[in-house]
């Protein structure tokens, strides 16, 4: 097979969450470990931090390959889903695994998952860990795929383990309420092994705080540790000071990473990184200050209160849950604009009532619907919409529904683009 067969054969032959939702989902680690294990457990080659968390933790991950990889570690970075290149998902100091590595993998383990029948995300994982071992990276940043417990990812026994934050998303799979939640992303937490949390939340912190006892892991909270101030937007860049108790500790860190919740993010990596100084990495303040700069240029992470045109002025944002959207409108409302025009789609398996009811009315709407099997249809959309009195059309595809807010839109208004992370992956 060539790439584009391999492609094929990986999206066509294998359960795949982003495609039939749920139904994709293993609920053991048997088949990561059965994989792992063909290729001679790749993941006990390499150091490693897990990231996981309802929000923020791609954006986290990023950030901390990119400063790792400025401080001068060779860094593996594993993420999903991808937006437009599978390879996304794994790269080595910024650059995509290449096709033909992903063609061998494939190509050699493929009686192996014949066999066994595993999912498209746990072949990923072990084909990401392969790369890794195998190019001898110093550290990997490994993203949790949805929840932490039973997540393929977490046959690894990390440097350090992080939760960024906890709220409502994947309730089916992950539970009903914030502290179900937060014990399956406690899952990740390990014995003897330090765990950041990223946000200190009155709901979920005794979860983390109880798993933490039980494996007699250090834990801390960021946002309890470490406050930023002097916080303010200049030219392309959002700049903070960070402090801790009353000692400012990094003063103007600029970010590439523009939107405002990614100054939660920002203390949760502060602590990472101060973390793993103290346990024998050494990452200097210029690899910090760096790599926090030059984040997306660093690392090709997309999506995140990216900015893709300017005239009129498009935004989209990857945000797509109760608290991602709350965030989200948060920047929206720190942007001039005259009017606000919002192209929006959504999945059929998400709270979509719940989302919609935090919109504004004021705003014209651009229903439309990703090119997916879990897509649910604009129509439908633009139905549930109207209890909300969110007034639109609806169009057939992302494009022509970004085409036409771009047409109507006016020099001084803003288009914003979002509600899910393939809406945003079509539009960019």
């Amino acid at each position: 097979m060539n790439y584009s067969q391999t492609l094929d054969y990986l999206y066509k032959k294998l359960p795949m969450f982003t495609r039939i939702g749920a139904a994709a989902i293993k609920k053991d680690l048997d088949n990561t470990i059965l994989l792992c294990e063909h290729v001679g457990n790749p993941h006990q080659k390499f150091k490693s931090i897990h990231v996981a968390g309802t929000n923020g933790k791609g954006s986290t991950s990023h950030m901390l390959a990119a400063i790792l990889q400025k401080a001068g570690y060779k860094t593996g970075l594993y993420t999903s889903p991808h937006l437009k290149d599978f390879r996304e998902r794994i790269r080595i100091n910024g650059v995509m695994m290449p096709e033909d590595a992903v063609v061998d993998f494939t190509a050699r383990e493929q009686e192996k998952i014949e066999e066994i029948s595993p999912s498209f995300f746990e072949v990923t994982v072990a084909m990401a860990f392969d790369y890794f071992a195998a190019e001898q990276v110093d550290i990997a940043i490994v993203e949790v795929g949805l929840g932490g417990r039973l997540d393929s990812t977490n046959i690894i026994t990390p440097e350090l383990s992080v939760i960024t934050n906890i709220s409502f998303d994947h309730m089916n799979l992950l539970g009903n309420t914030l502290q179900e939640i937060a014990y399956e992303k406690a899952g990740i937490i390990k014995p003897g092994i330090p765990v950041v949390i990223g946000e200190k939340q009155a709901e979920s912190a005794s979860v983390f705080v109880s798993k933490a006892k039980e494996t007699a892991s250090d834990l801390v909270f960021a946002s309890t540790e470490l406050r930023l101030d002097d916080i303010r937007n200049e030219g392309t860049q959002l700049v903070t000071s960070v402090y801790k108790n009353n000692s400012r500790i990094y003063k103007d860190l600029r970010m590439d990473l523009t939107g405002r919740y990614q100054l939660k993010n920002v203390l949760t990596v502060i602590q990472a990184i101060n973390l793993l100084n103290r346990n024998g990495f050494s990452i200097p303040e210029e690899a910090v200050y760096s790599g926090l700069a030059h984040t997306a240029e660093i690392t090709g992470l997309q999506g995140r209160w990216q900015t893709i045109s300017r005239d009129p002025l498009v935004i989209c944002d990857t945000g797509h849950n109760i608290a991602g959207i709350q965030e989200v409108l948060q920047n929206i409302q720190a942007t001039p604009y005259k009017k606000l025009h919002i192209v929006i789609g959504m999945l059929k398996d998400k709270d979509v009532s719940s989302v919609l009811q935090l919109l504004p009315a004021t705003a014209t709407y651009y229903f439309c619907e990703p090119l997916l099997e879990r897509a649910l249809p604009a129509a439908e959309l633009a139905q549930q919409a109207e209890k909300f009195n969110l007034k639109g059309k609806v169009y057939g595809t992302v494009v022509l529904a970004l085409d036409a807010a771009k047409h109507n839109a006016d020099h001084n208004d803003l288009i914003f683009v979002g509600g899910s992370t393939f809406v945003v992956a079509e539009a960019i």
